[in-house]
């Protein structure tokens, strides 16, 4: 009996040997595991070992109005990145692990959606995306030294006095200075309206600018009204000023939601002016319920231009109309290339994911204060230590319900 208790014992002990033997060589991780293949693509298609990195992927967070009025500003900068992150991790080697949090455009909620990514471990920040926000998130990464590179908060206190907080639109100044220059240039204008929204840090920058260049380049402003929150839904009295005073040109610092507003009562009341915008007023085709021809002649300066068509632009474009089904804008365009961006800096720093995010913050300020980078939204940009790009914006004018170069 003693025999034959012995003999099960030593046939149980073997099959527990073979069967965990099994599960470590043969069995499939389950389908929902946290960890995807390292090139985001088949499991039998394995990157080159020597490039991935040692810890794993980046986890790159950012925070954007994803709901309410300023939405599209939010999903088409998440929607850019996803893009960017997709390309890249099929690639091998560097890896992303993206994340987005709702902000709603409101500076406390920006902070809670800051403050649930960095428990996720966040190590690297796309910021936020509308600058009032982004103001409050950027206090937030420089005192824990997470670098950040916001696709499109322009407002310069984002970046003042914060040595790990980068851009890659242009600052609010420099759109000013910069319309102003062009209207002059081209000579678009000879007597010149304003109507900025003066509890808005991105349209005062702009604004503010704006006037003192065109006093250098003897722009004649005939009129300067304002509108605050609350106050944004008539504008009859700020474009009857403008049309008493004669203007010829009308310019816009602001967002799309109250241009779209300006244009429909400017042509209700008969008053046809010559427009001109910023980057805030791109995404105004893909407003809900907006006649589009309502736009129609409205120029602006932007650094993309969704009809190029150089290689880069146009593979970016097609794979954003496939996922999403519409143009992408100028946020999206310059989320995708704070994507690229990054993956240039960290291969160059030979950085890896298992690096904590002050070691990696040092790392970065020193890449992008140094490197040279061909996006889609600028070639040859570079980046001061003031964390500002030099790169050059695109005239666009909106013909035929799209985008067109100047």
């Amino acid at each position: 009996m003693k025999k034959v208790l012995c003999l099960l014992l030593a046939v149980l002990m073997a099959a527990g040997c073979f069967a965990g033997c099994a599960s470590k060589t043969d069995t499939p991780a389950p389908a929902d595991s946290a960890t995807p293949p390292a090139n985001n693509a088949t499991p039998d298609a394995a990157p080159d070992a020597d490039a991935a990195p040692a810890g794993g992927a980046f986890k790159l967070g950012g925070t954007g109005p994803l709901t309410g009025g300023a939405a599209i500003y939010g999903n088409a900068a998440k929607q850019g990145a996803e893009i960017a992150v997709e390309e890249i991790n099929a690639m091998g080697g560097i890896q992303f692990d993206l994340r987005y949090e709702d902000d709603v455009h409101d500076a406390e909620k920006a902070v809670n959606a800051y403050n649930t990514l960095k428990d996720w471990g966040m190590q690297i920040s796309l910021g936020s995306v509308t600058s009032k926000p982004c103001e409050a998130t950027s206090a937030e990464t420089f005192n824990d030294r997470i670098f950040s590179l916001t696709p499109s908060a322009s407002s310069t206190a984002v970046i003042e006095g914060k040595d790990n907080q980068f851009q890659m639109c242009f600052m609010d100044p420099n759109q000013g200075s910069a319309s102003a220059q062009y209207i002059a240039d081209q000579k678009l204008g000879s007597k010149i309206a304003i109507i900025y929204k003066n509890d808005d840090v991105y349209s005062v920058g702009i604004y503010e600018t704006f006037k003192t260049k065109s006093a250098e380049l003897g722009l004649e402003i005939v009129s300067e009204t304002t509108f605050a929150d609350g106050a944004d839904t008539d504008f009859s009295v700020q474009l009857t000023d403008a049309q008493k005073n004669g203007a010829d040109l009308l310019f816009l610092p602001m967002y799309y939601q109250p241009a779209s507003l300006i244009l429909a009562q400017a042509k209700a009341m008969d008053f046809t002016p010559k427009y001109f915008g910023v980057d805030g007023m791109d995404g105004i085709l893909t407003m809900e319920g907006f006649d589009a021809t309502l736009a129609e002649g409205v120029m602006l300066l932007t650094p993309f231009n969704a009809d190029a068509t150089d290689d880069k632009t146009v593979n970016f474009v097609t794979k954003y109309q496939e996922k999403y089904g519409e143009v992408p804008n100028q946020f999206a365009a310059d989320a995708y290339d704070c994507v690229y961006a990054y993956k240039q800096a960290l291969e160059a720093a030979n950085a890896d994911a298992g690096m904590d995010a002050a070691t990696l913050c040092d790392l970065m300020i020193s890449q992008f204060t140094s490197m040279t980078f061909d996006g889609i939204t600028g070639e040859a940009m570079t980046w001061g230590t003031d964390g500002a790009v030099t790169k050059s914006p695109k005239g666009m004018v909106i013909e035929n319900g799209g985008y067109a170069g100047m």
